[in-house]
C-alpha cells in the first residue's frame, strides 16, 4: 500500500514496515506526513497479527525536521491560538507513536534533524547504522525543538537532550547509543528485528499496549507539557525574522546566517 509520503508495507504477519517516500524533499515533516503516519498507524492497530511496526526510510537521510515551506506559511504575524498548528498536529503524532499498542522500532540509516529526531525518540526501540547522524539544529533558525524535547528527554534524560538543543552538535552513530538516543548500532536492523518477534509472537498484542500504557504512566507527557511546548514554538516562530528566515531557506535554500 502507498500513501502519498509513506508506503506502507505488510510484509509478515507480524510486522507493519512504514518506509518515509520522500527522499527528494529530505522526508520533511508536514501535514501530508502527519495525516499518512496516522493512517498507517491505524492499519497496525487493526491488524490482529500485527506485534511490531517499523519506521524507516531509504537512502542518506531519515528524516530532516519540519517541513519550512508549509510552517513559514502558517506563523502568523503575533503570536495566536496554537491549538491547530502544525506543532499540535506533531506532538500528537509523537505522543501516539508512544501510546500505540504495538512495539515500534526506528530504523535510521543516514541523516536525522529536528522533528526527525522527535520520530525516533518517541519510537519504542531506535537501531541506526554508522551512517546514521543525529542532530537538533533549530536554534539556529531561532527556534527550539519543542514538541521534540519531552520525548527526548524522556529516552536520553535532560542531560543529552539540553547539549544537543544548545550546542546544535550532531551526535554519531556511535554517541547516540552511548547516549540511549538509540538502543543498537549495527550495519542491518534484519536480525535485531528477527529476535524481536521470536519474543513478540509469543506475547498477547493486549499485553504490549499495557506495558506501554504503564510506562508512559511513570514519566507522563501530559496535555500542560503538549500546550507548553506548541505555544512556546508558537511564540518563537512569530519573533520578527523567524519567518522570513524559513521562508527563505524554502524559496532560496539559503540559511538564516546566508546573508
Amino acid at each position: 500500500m502507498s500513501h502519498g509520503t509513506v508506503r506502507v508495507r505488510h510484509q509478515d504477519p507480524a510486522v507493519v514496515r512504514i518506509t518515509l517516500s520522500r527522499p527528494e524533499r529530505g522526508n520533511t515533516v508536514d501535514s501530508a506526513l502527519i495525516a499518512d503516519l496516522h493512517e498507517a498507524l491505524d492499519g497496525a492497530e487493526k491488524s490482529d497479527t500485527c506485534r511490531l511496526v517499523v519506521l524507516d526510510a531509504p537512502g542518506e537521510v531519515f528524516c530532516n525536521g519540519m517541513d519550512m515551506a508549509e510552517a513559514a506559511g502558517e506563523i502568523p504575524e503575533r503570536d495566536t491560538d496554537p491549538g491547530s498548528s502544525q506543532g499540535s498536529a506533531f506532538f500528537g503524532l509523537l505522543r501516539r507513536l508512544t501510546e500505540v499498542p504495538r512495539l515500534t522500532l526506528a530504523c535510521v540509516d543516514g541523516r536525522v534533524a529536528g522533528g526527525g529526531v522527535g520520530l525516533a525518540a518517541a519510537c519504542d526501540l531506535v537501531h541506526t547504522t554508522e551512517r546514521g547522524v543525529f542532530s537538533l539544529p533549530e536554534a539556529l533558525w531561532g527556534l527550539l525543538p519543542c514538541s521534540v524535547l519531552p520525548f527526548l528527554a524522556r529516552r536520553t534524560g535532560l542531560r543529552t537532550a539540553g547539549t544537543m538543543t544548545l550546542t546544535t552538535l550532531p551526535l554519531t552513530a556511535q554517541q547516540a547509543v552511548d547516549r540511549g538516543l538509540a538502543d543498537e548500532l549495527s550495519p542491518d536492523p534484519a536480525p535485531l528485528t528477527r529476535r524481536l518477534l521470536s519474543r513478540l509472537t509469543k506475547v498477547d498484542a493486549r499485553m504490549i499496549g499495557e506495558a506501554k500504557g504503564y510506562l508512559s504512566a511513570l514519566r507522563p507527557v501530559t496535555a500542560e507539557t503538549e500546550r507548553r511546548a506548541v505555544t512556546e514554538f508558537a511564540r518563537l516562530a512569530a519573533q520578527p525574522g523567524v519567518r522570513e528566515g524559513m521562508a527563505r531557506f524554502a524559496a532560496e535554500g539559503r540559511f538564516p546566517w546566508e546573508r
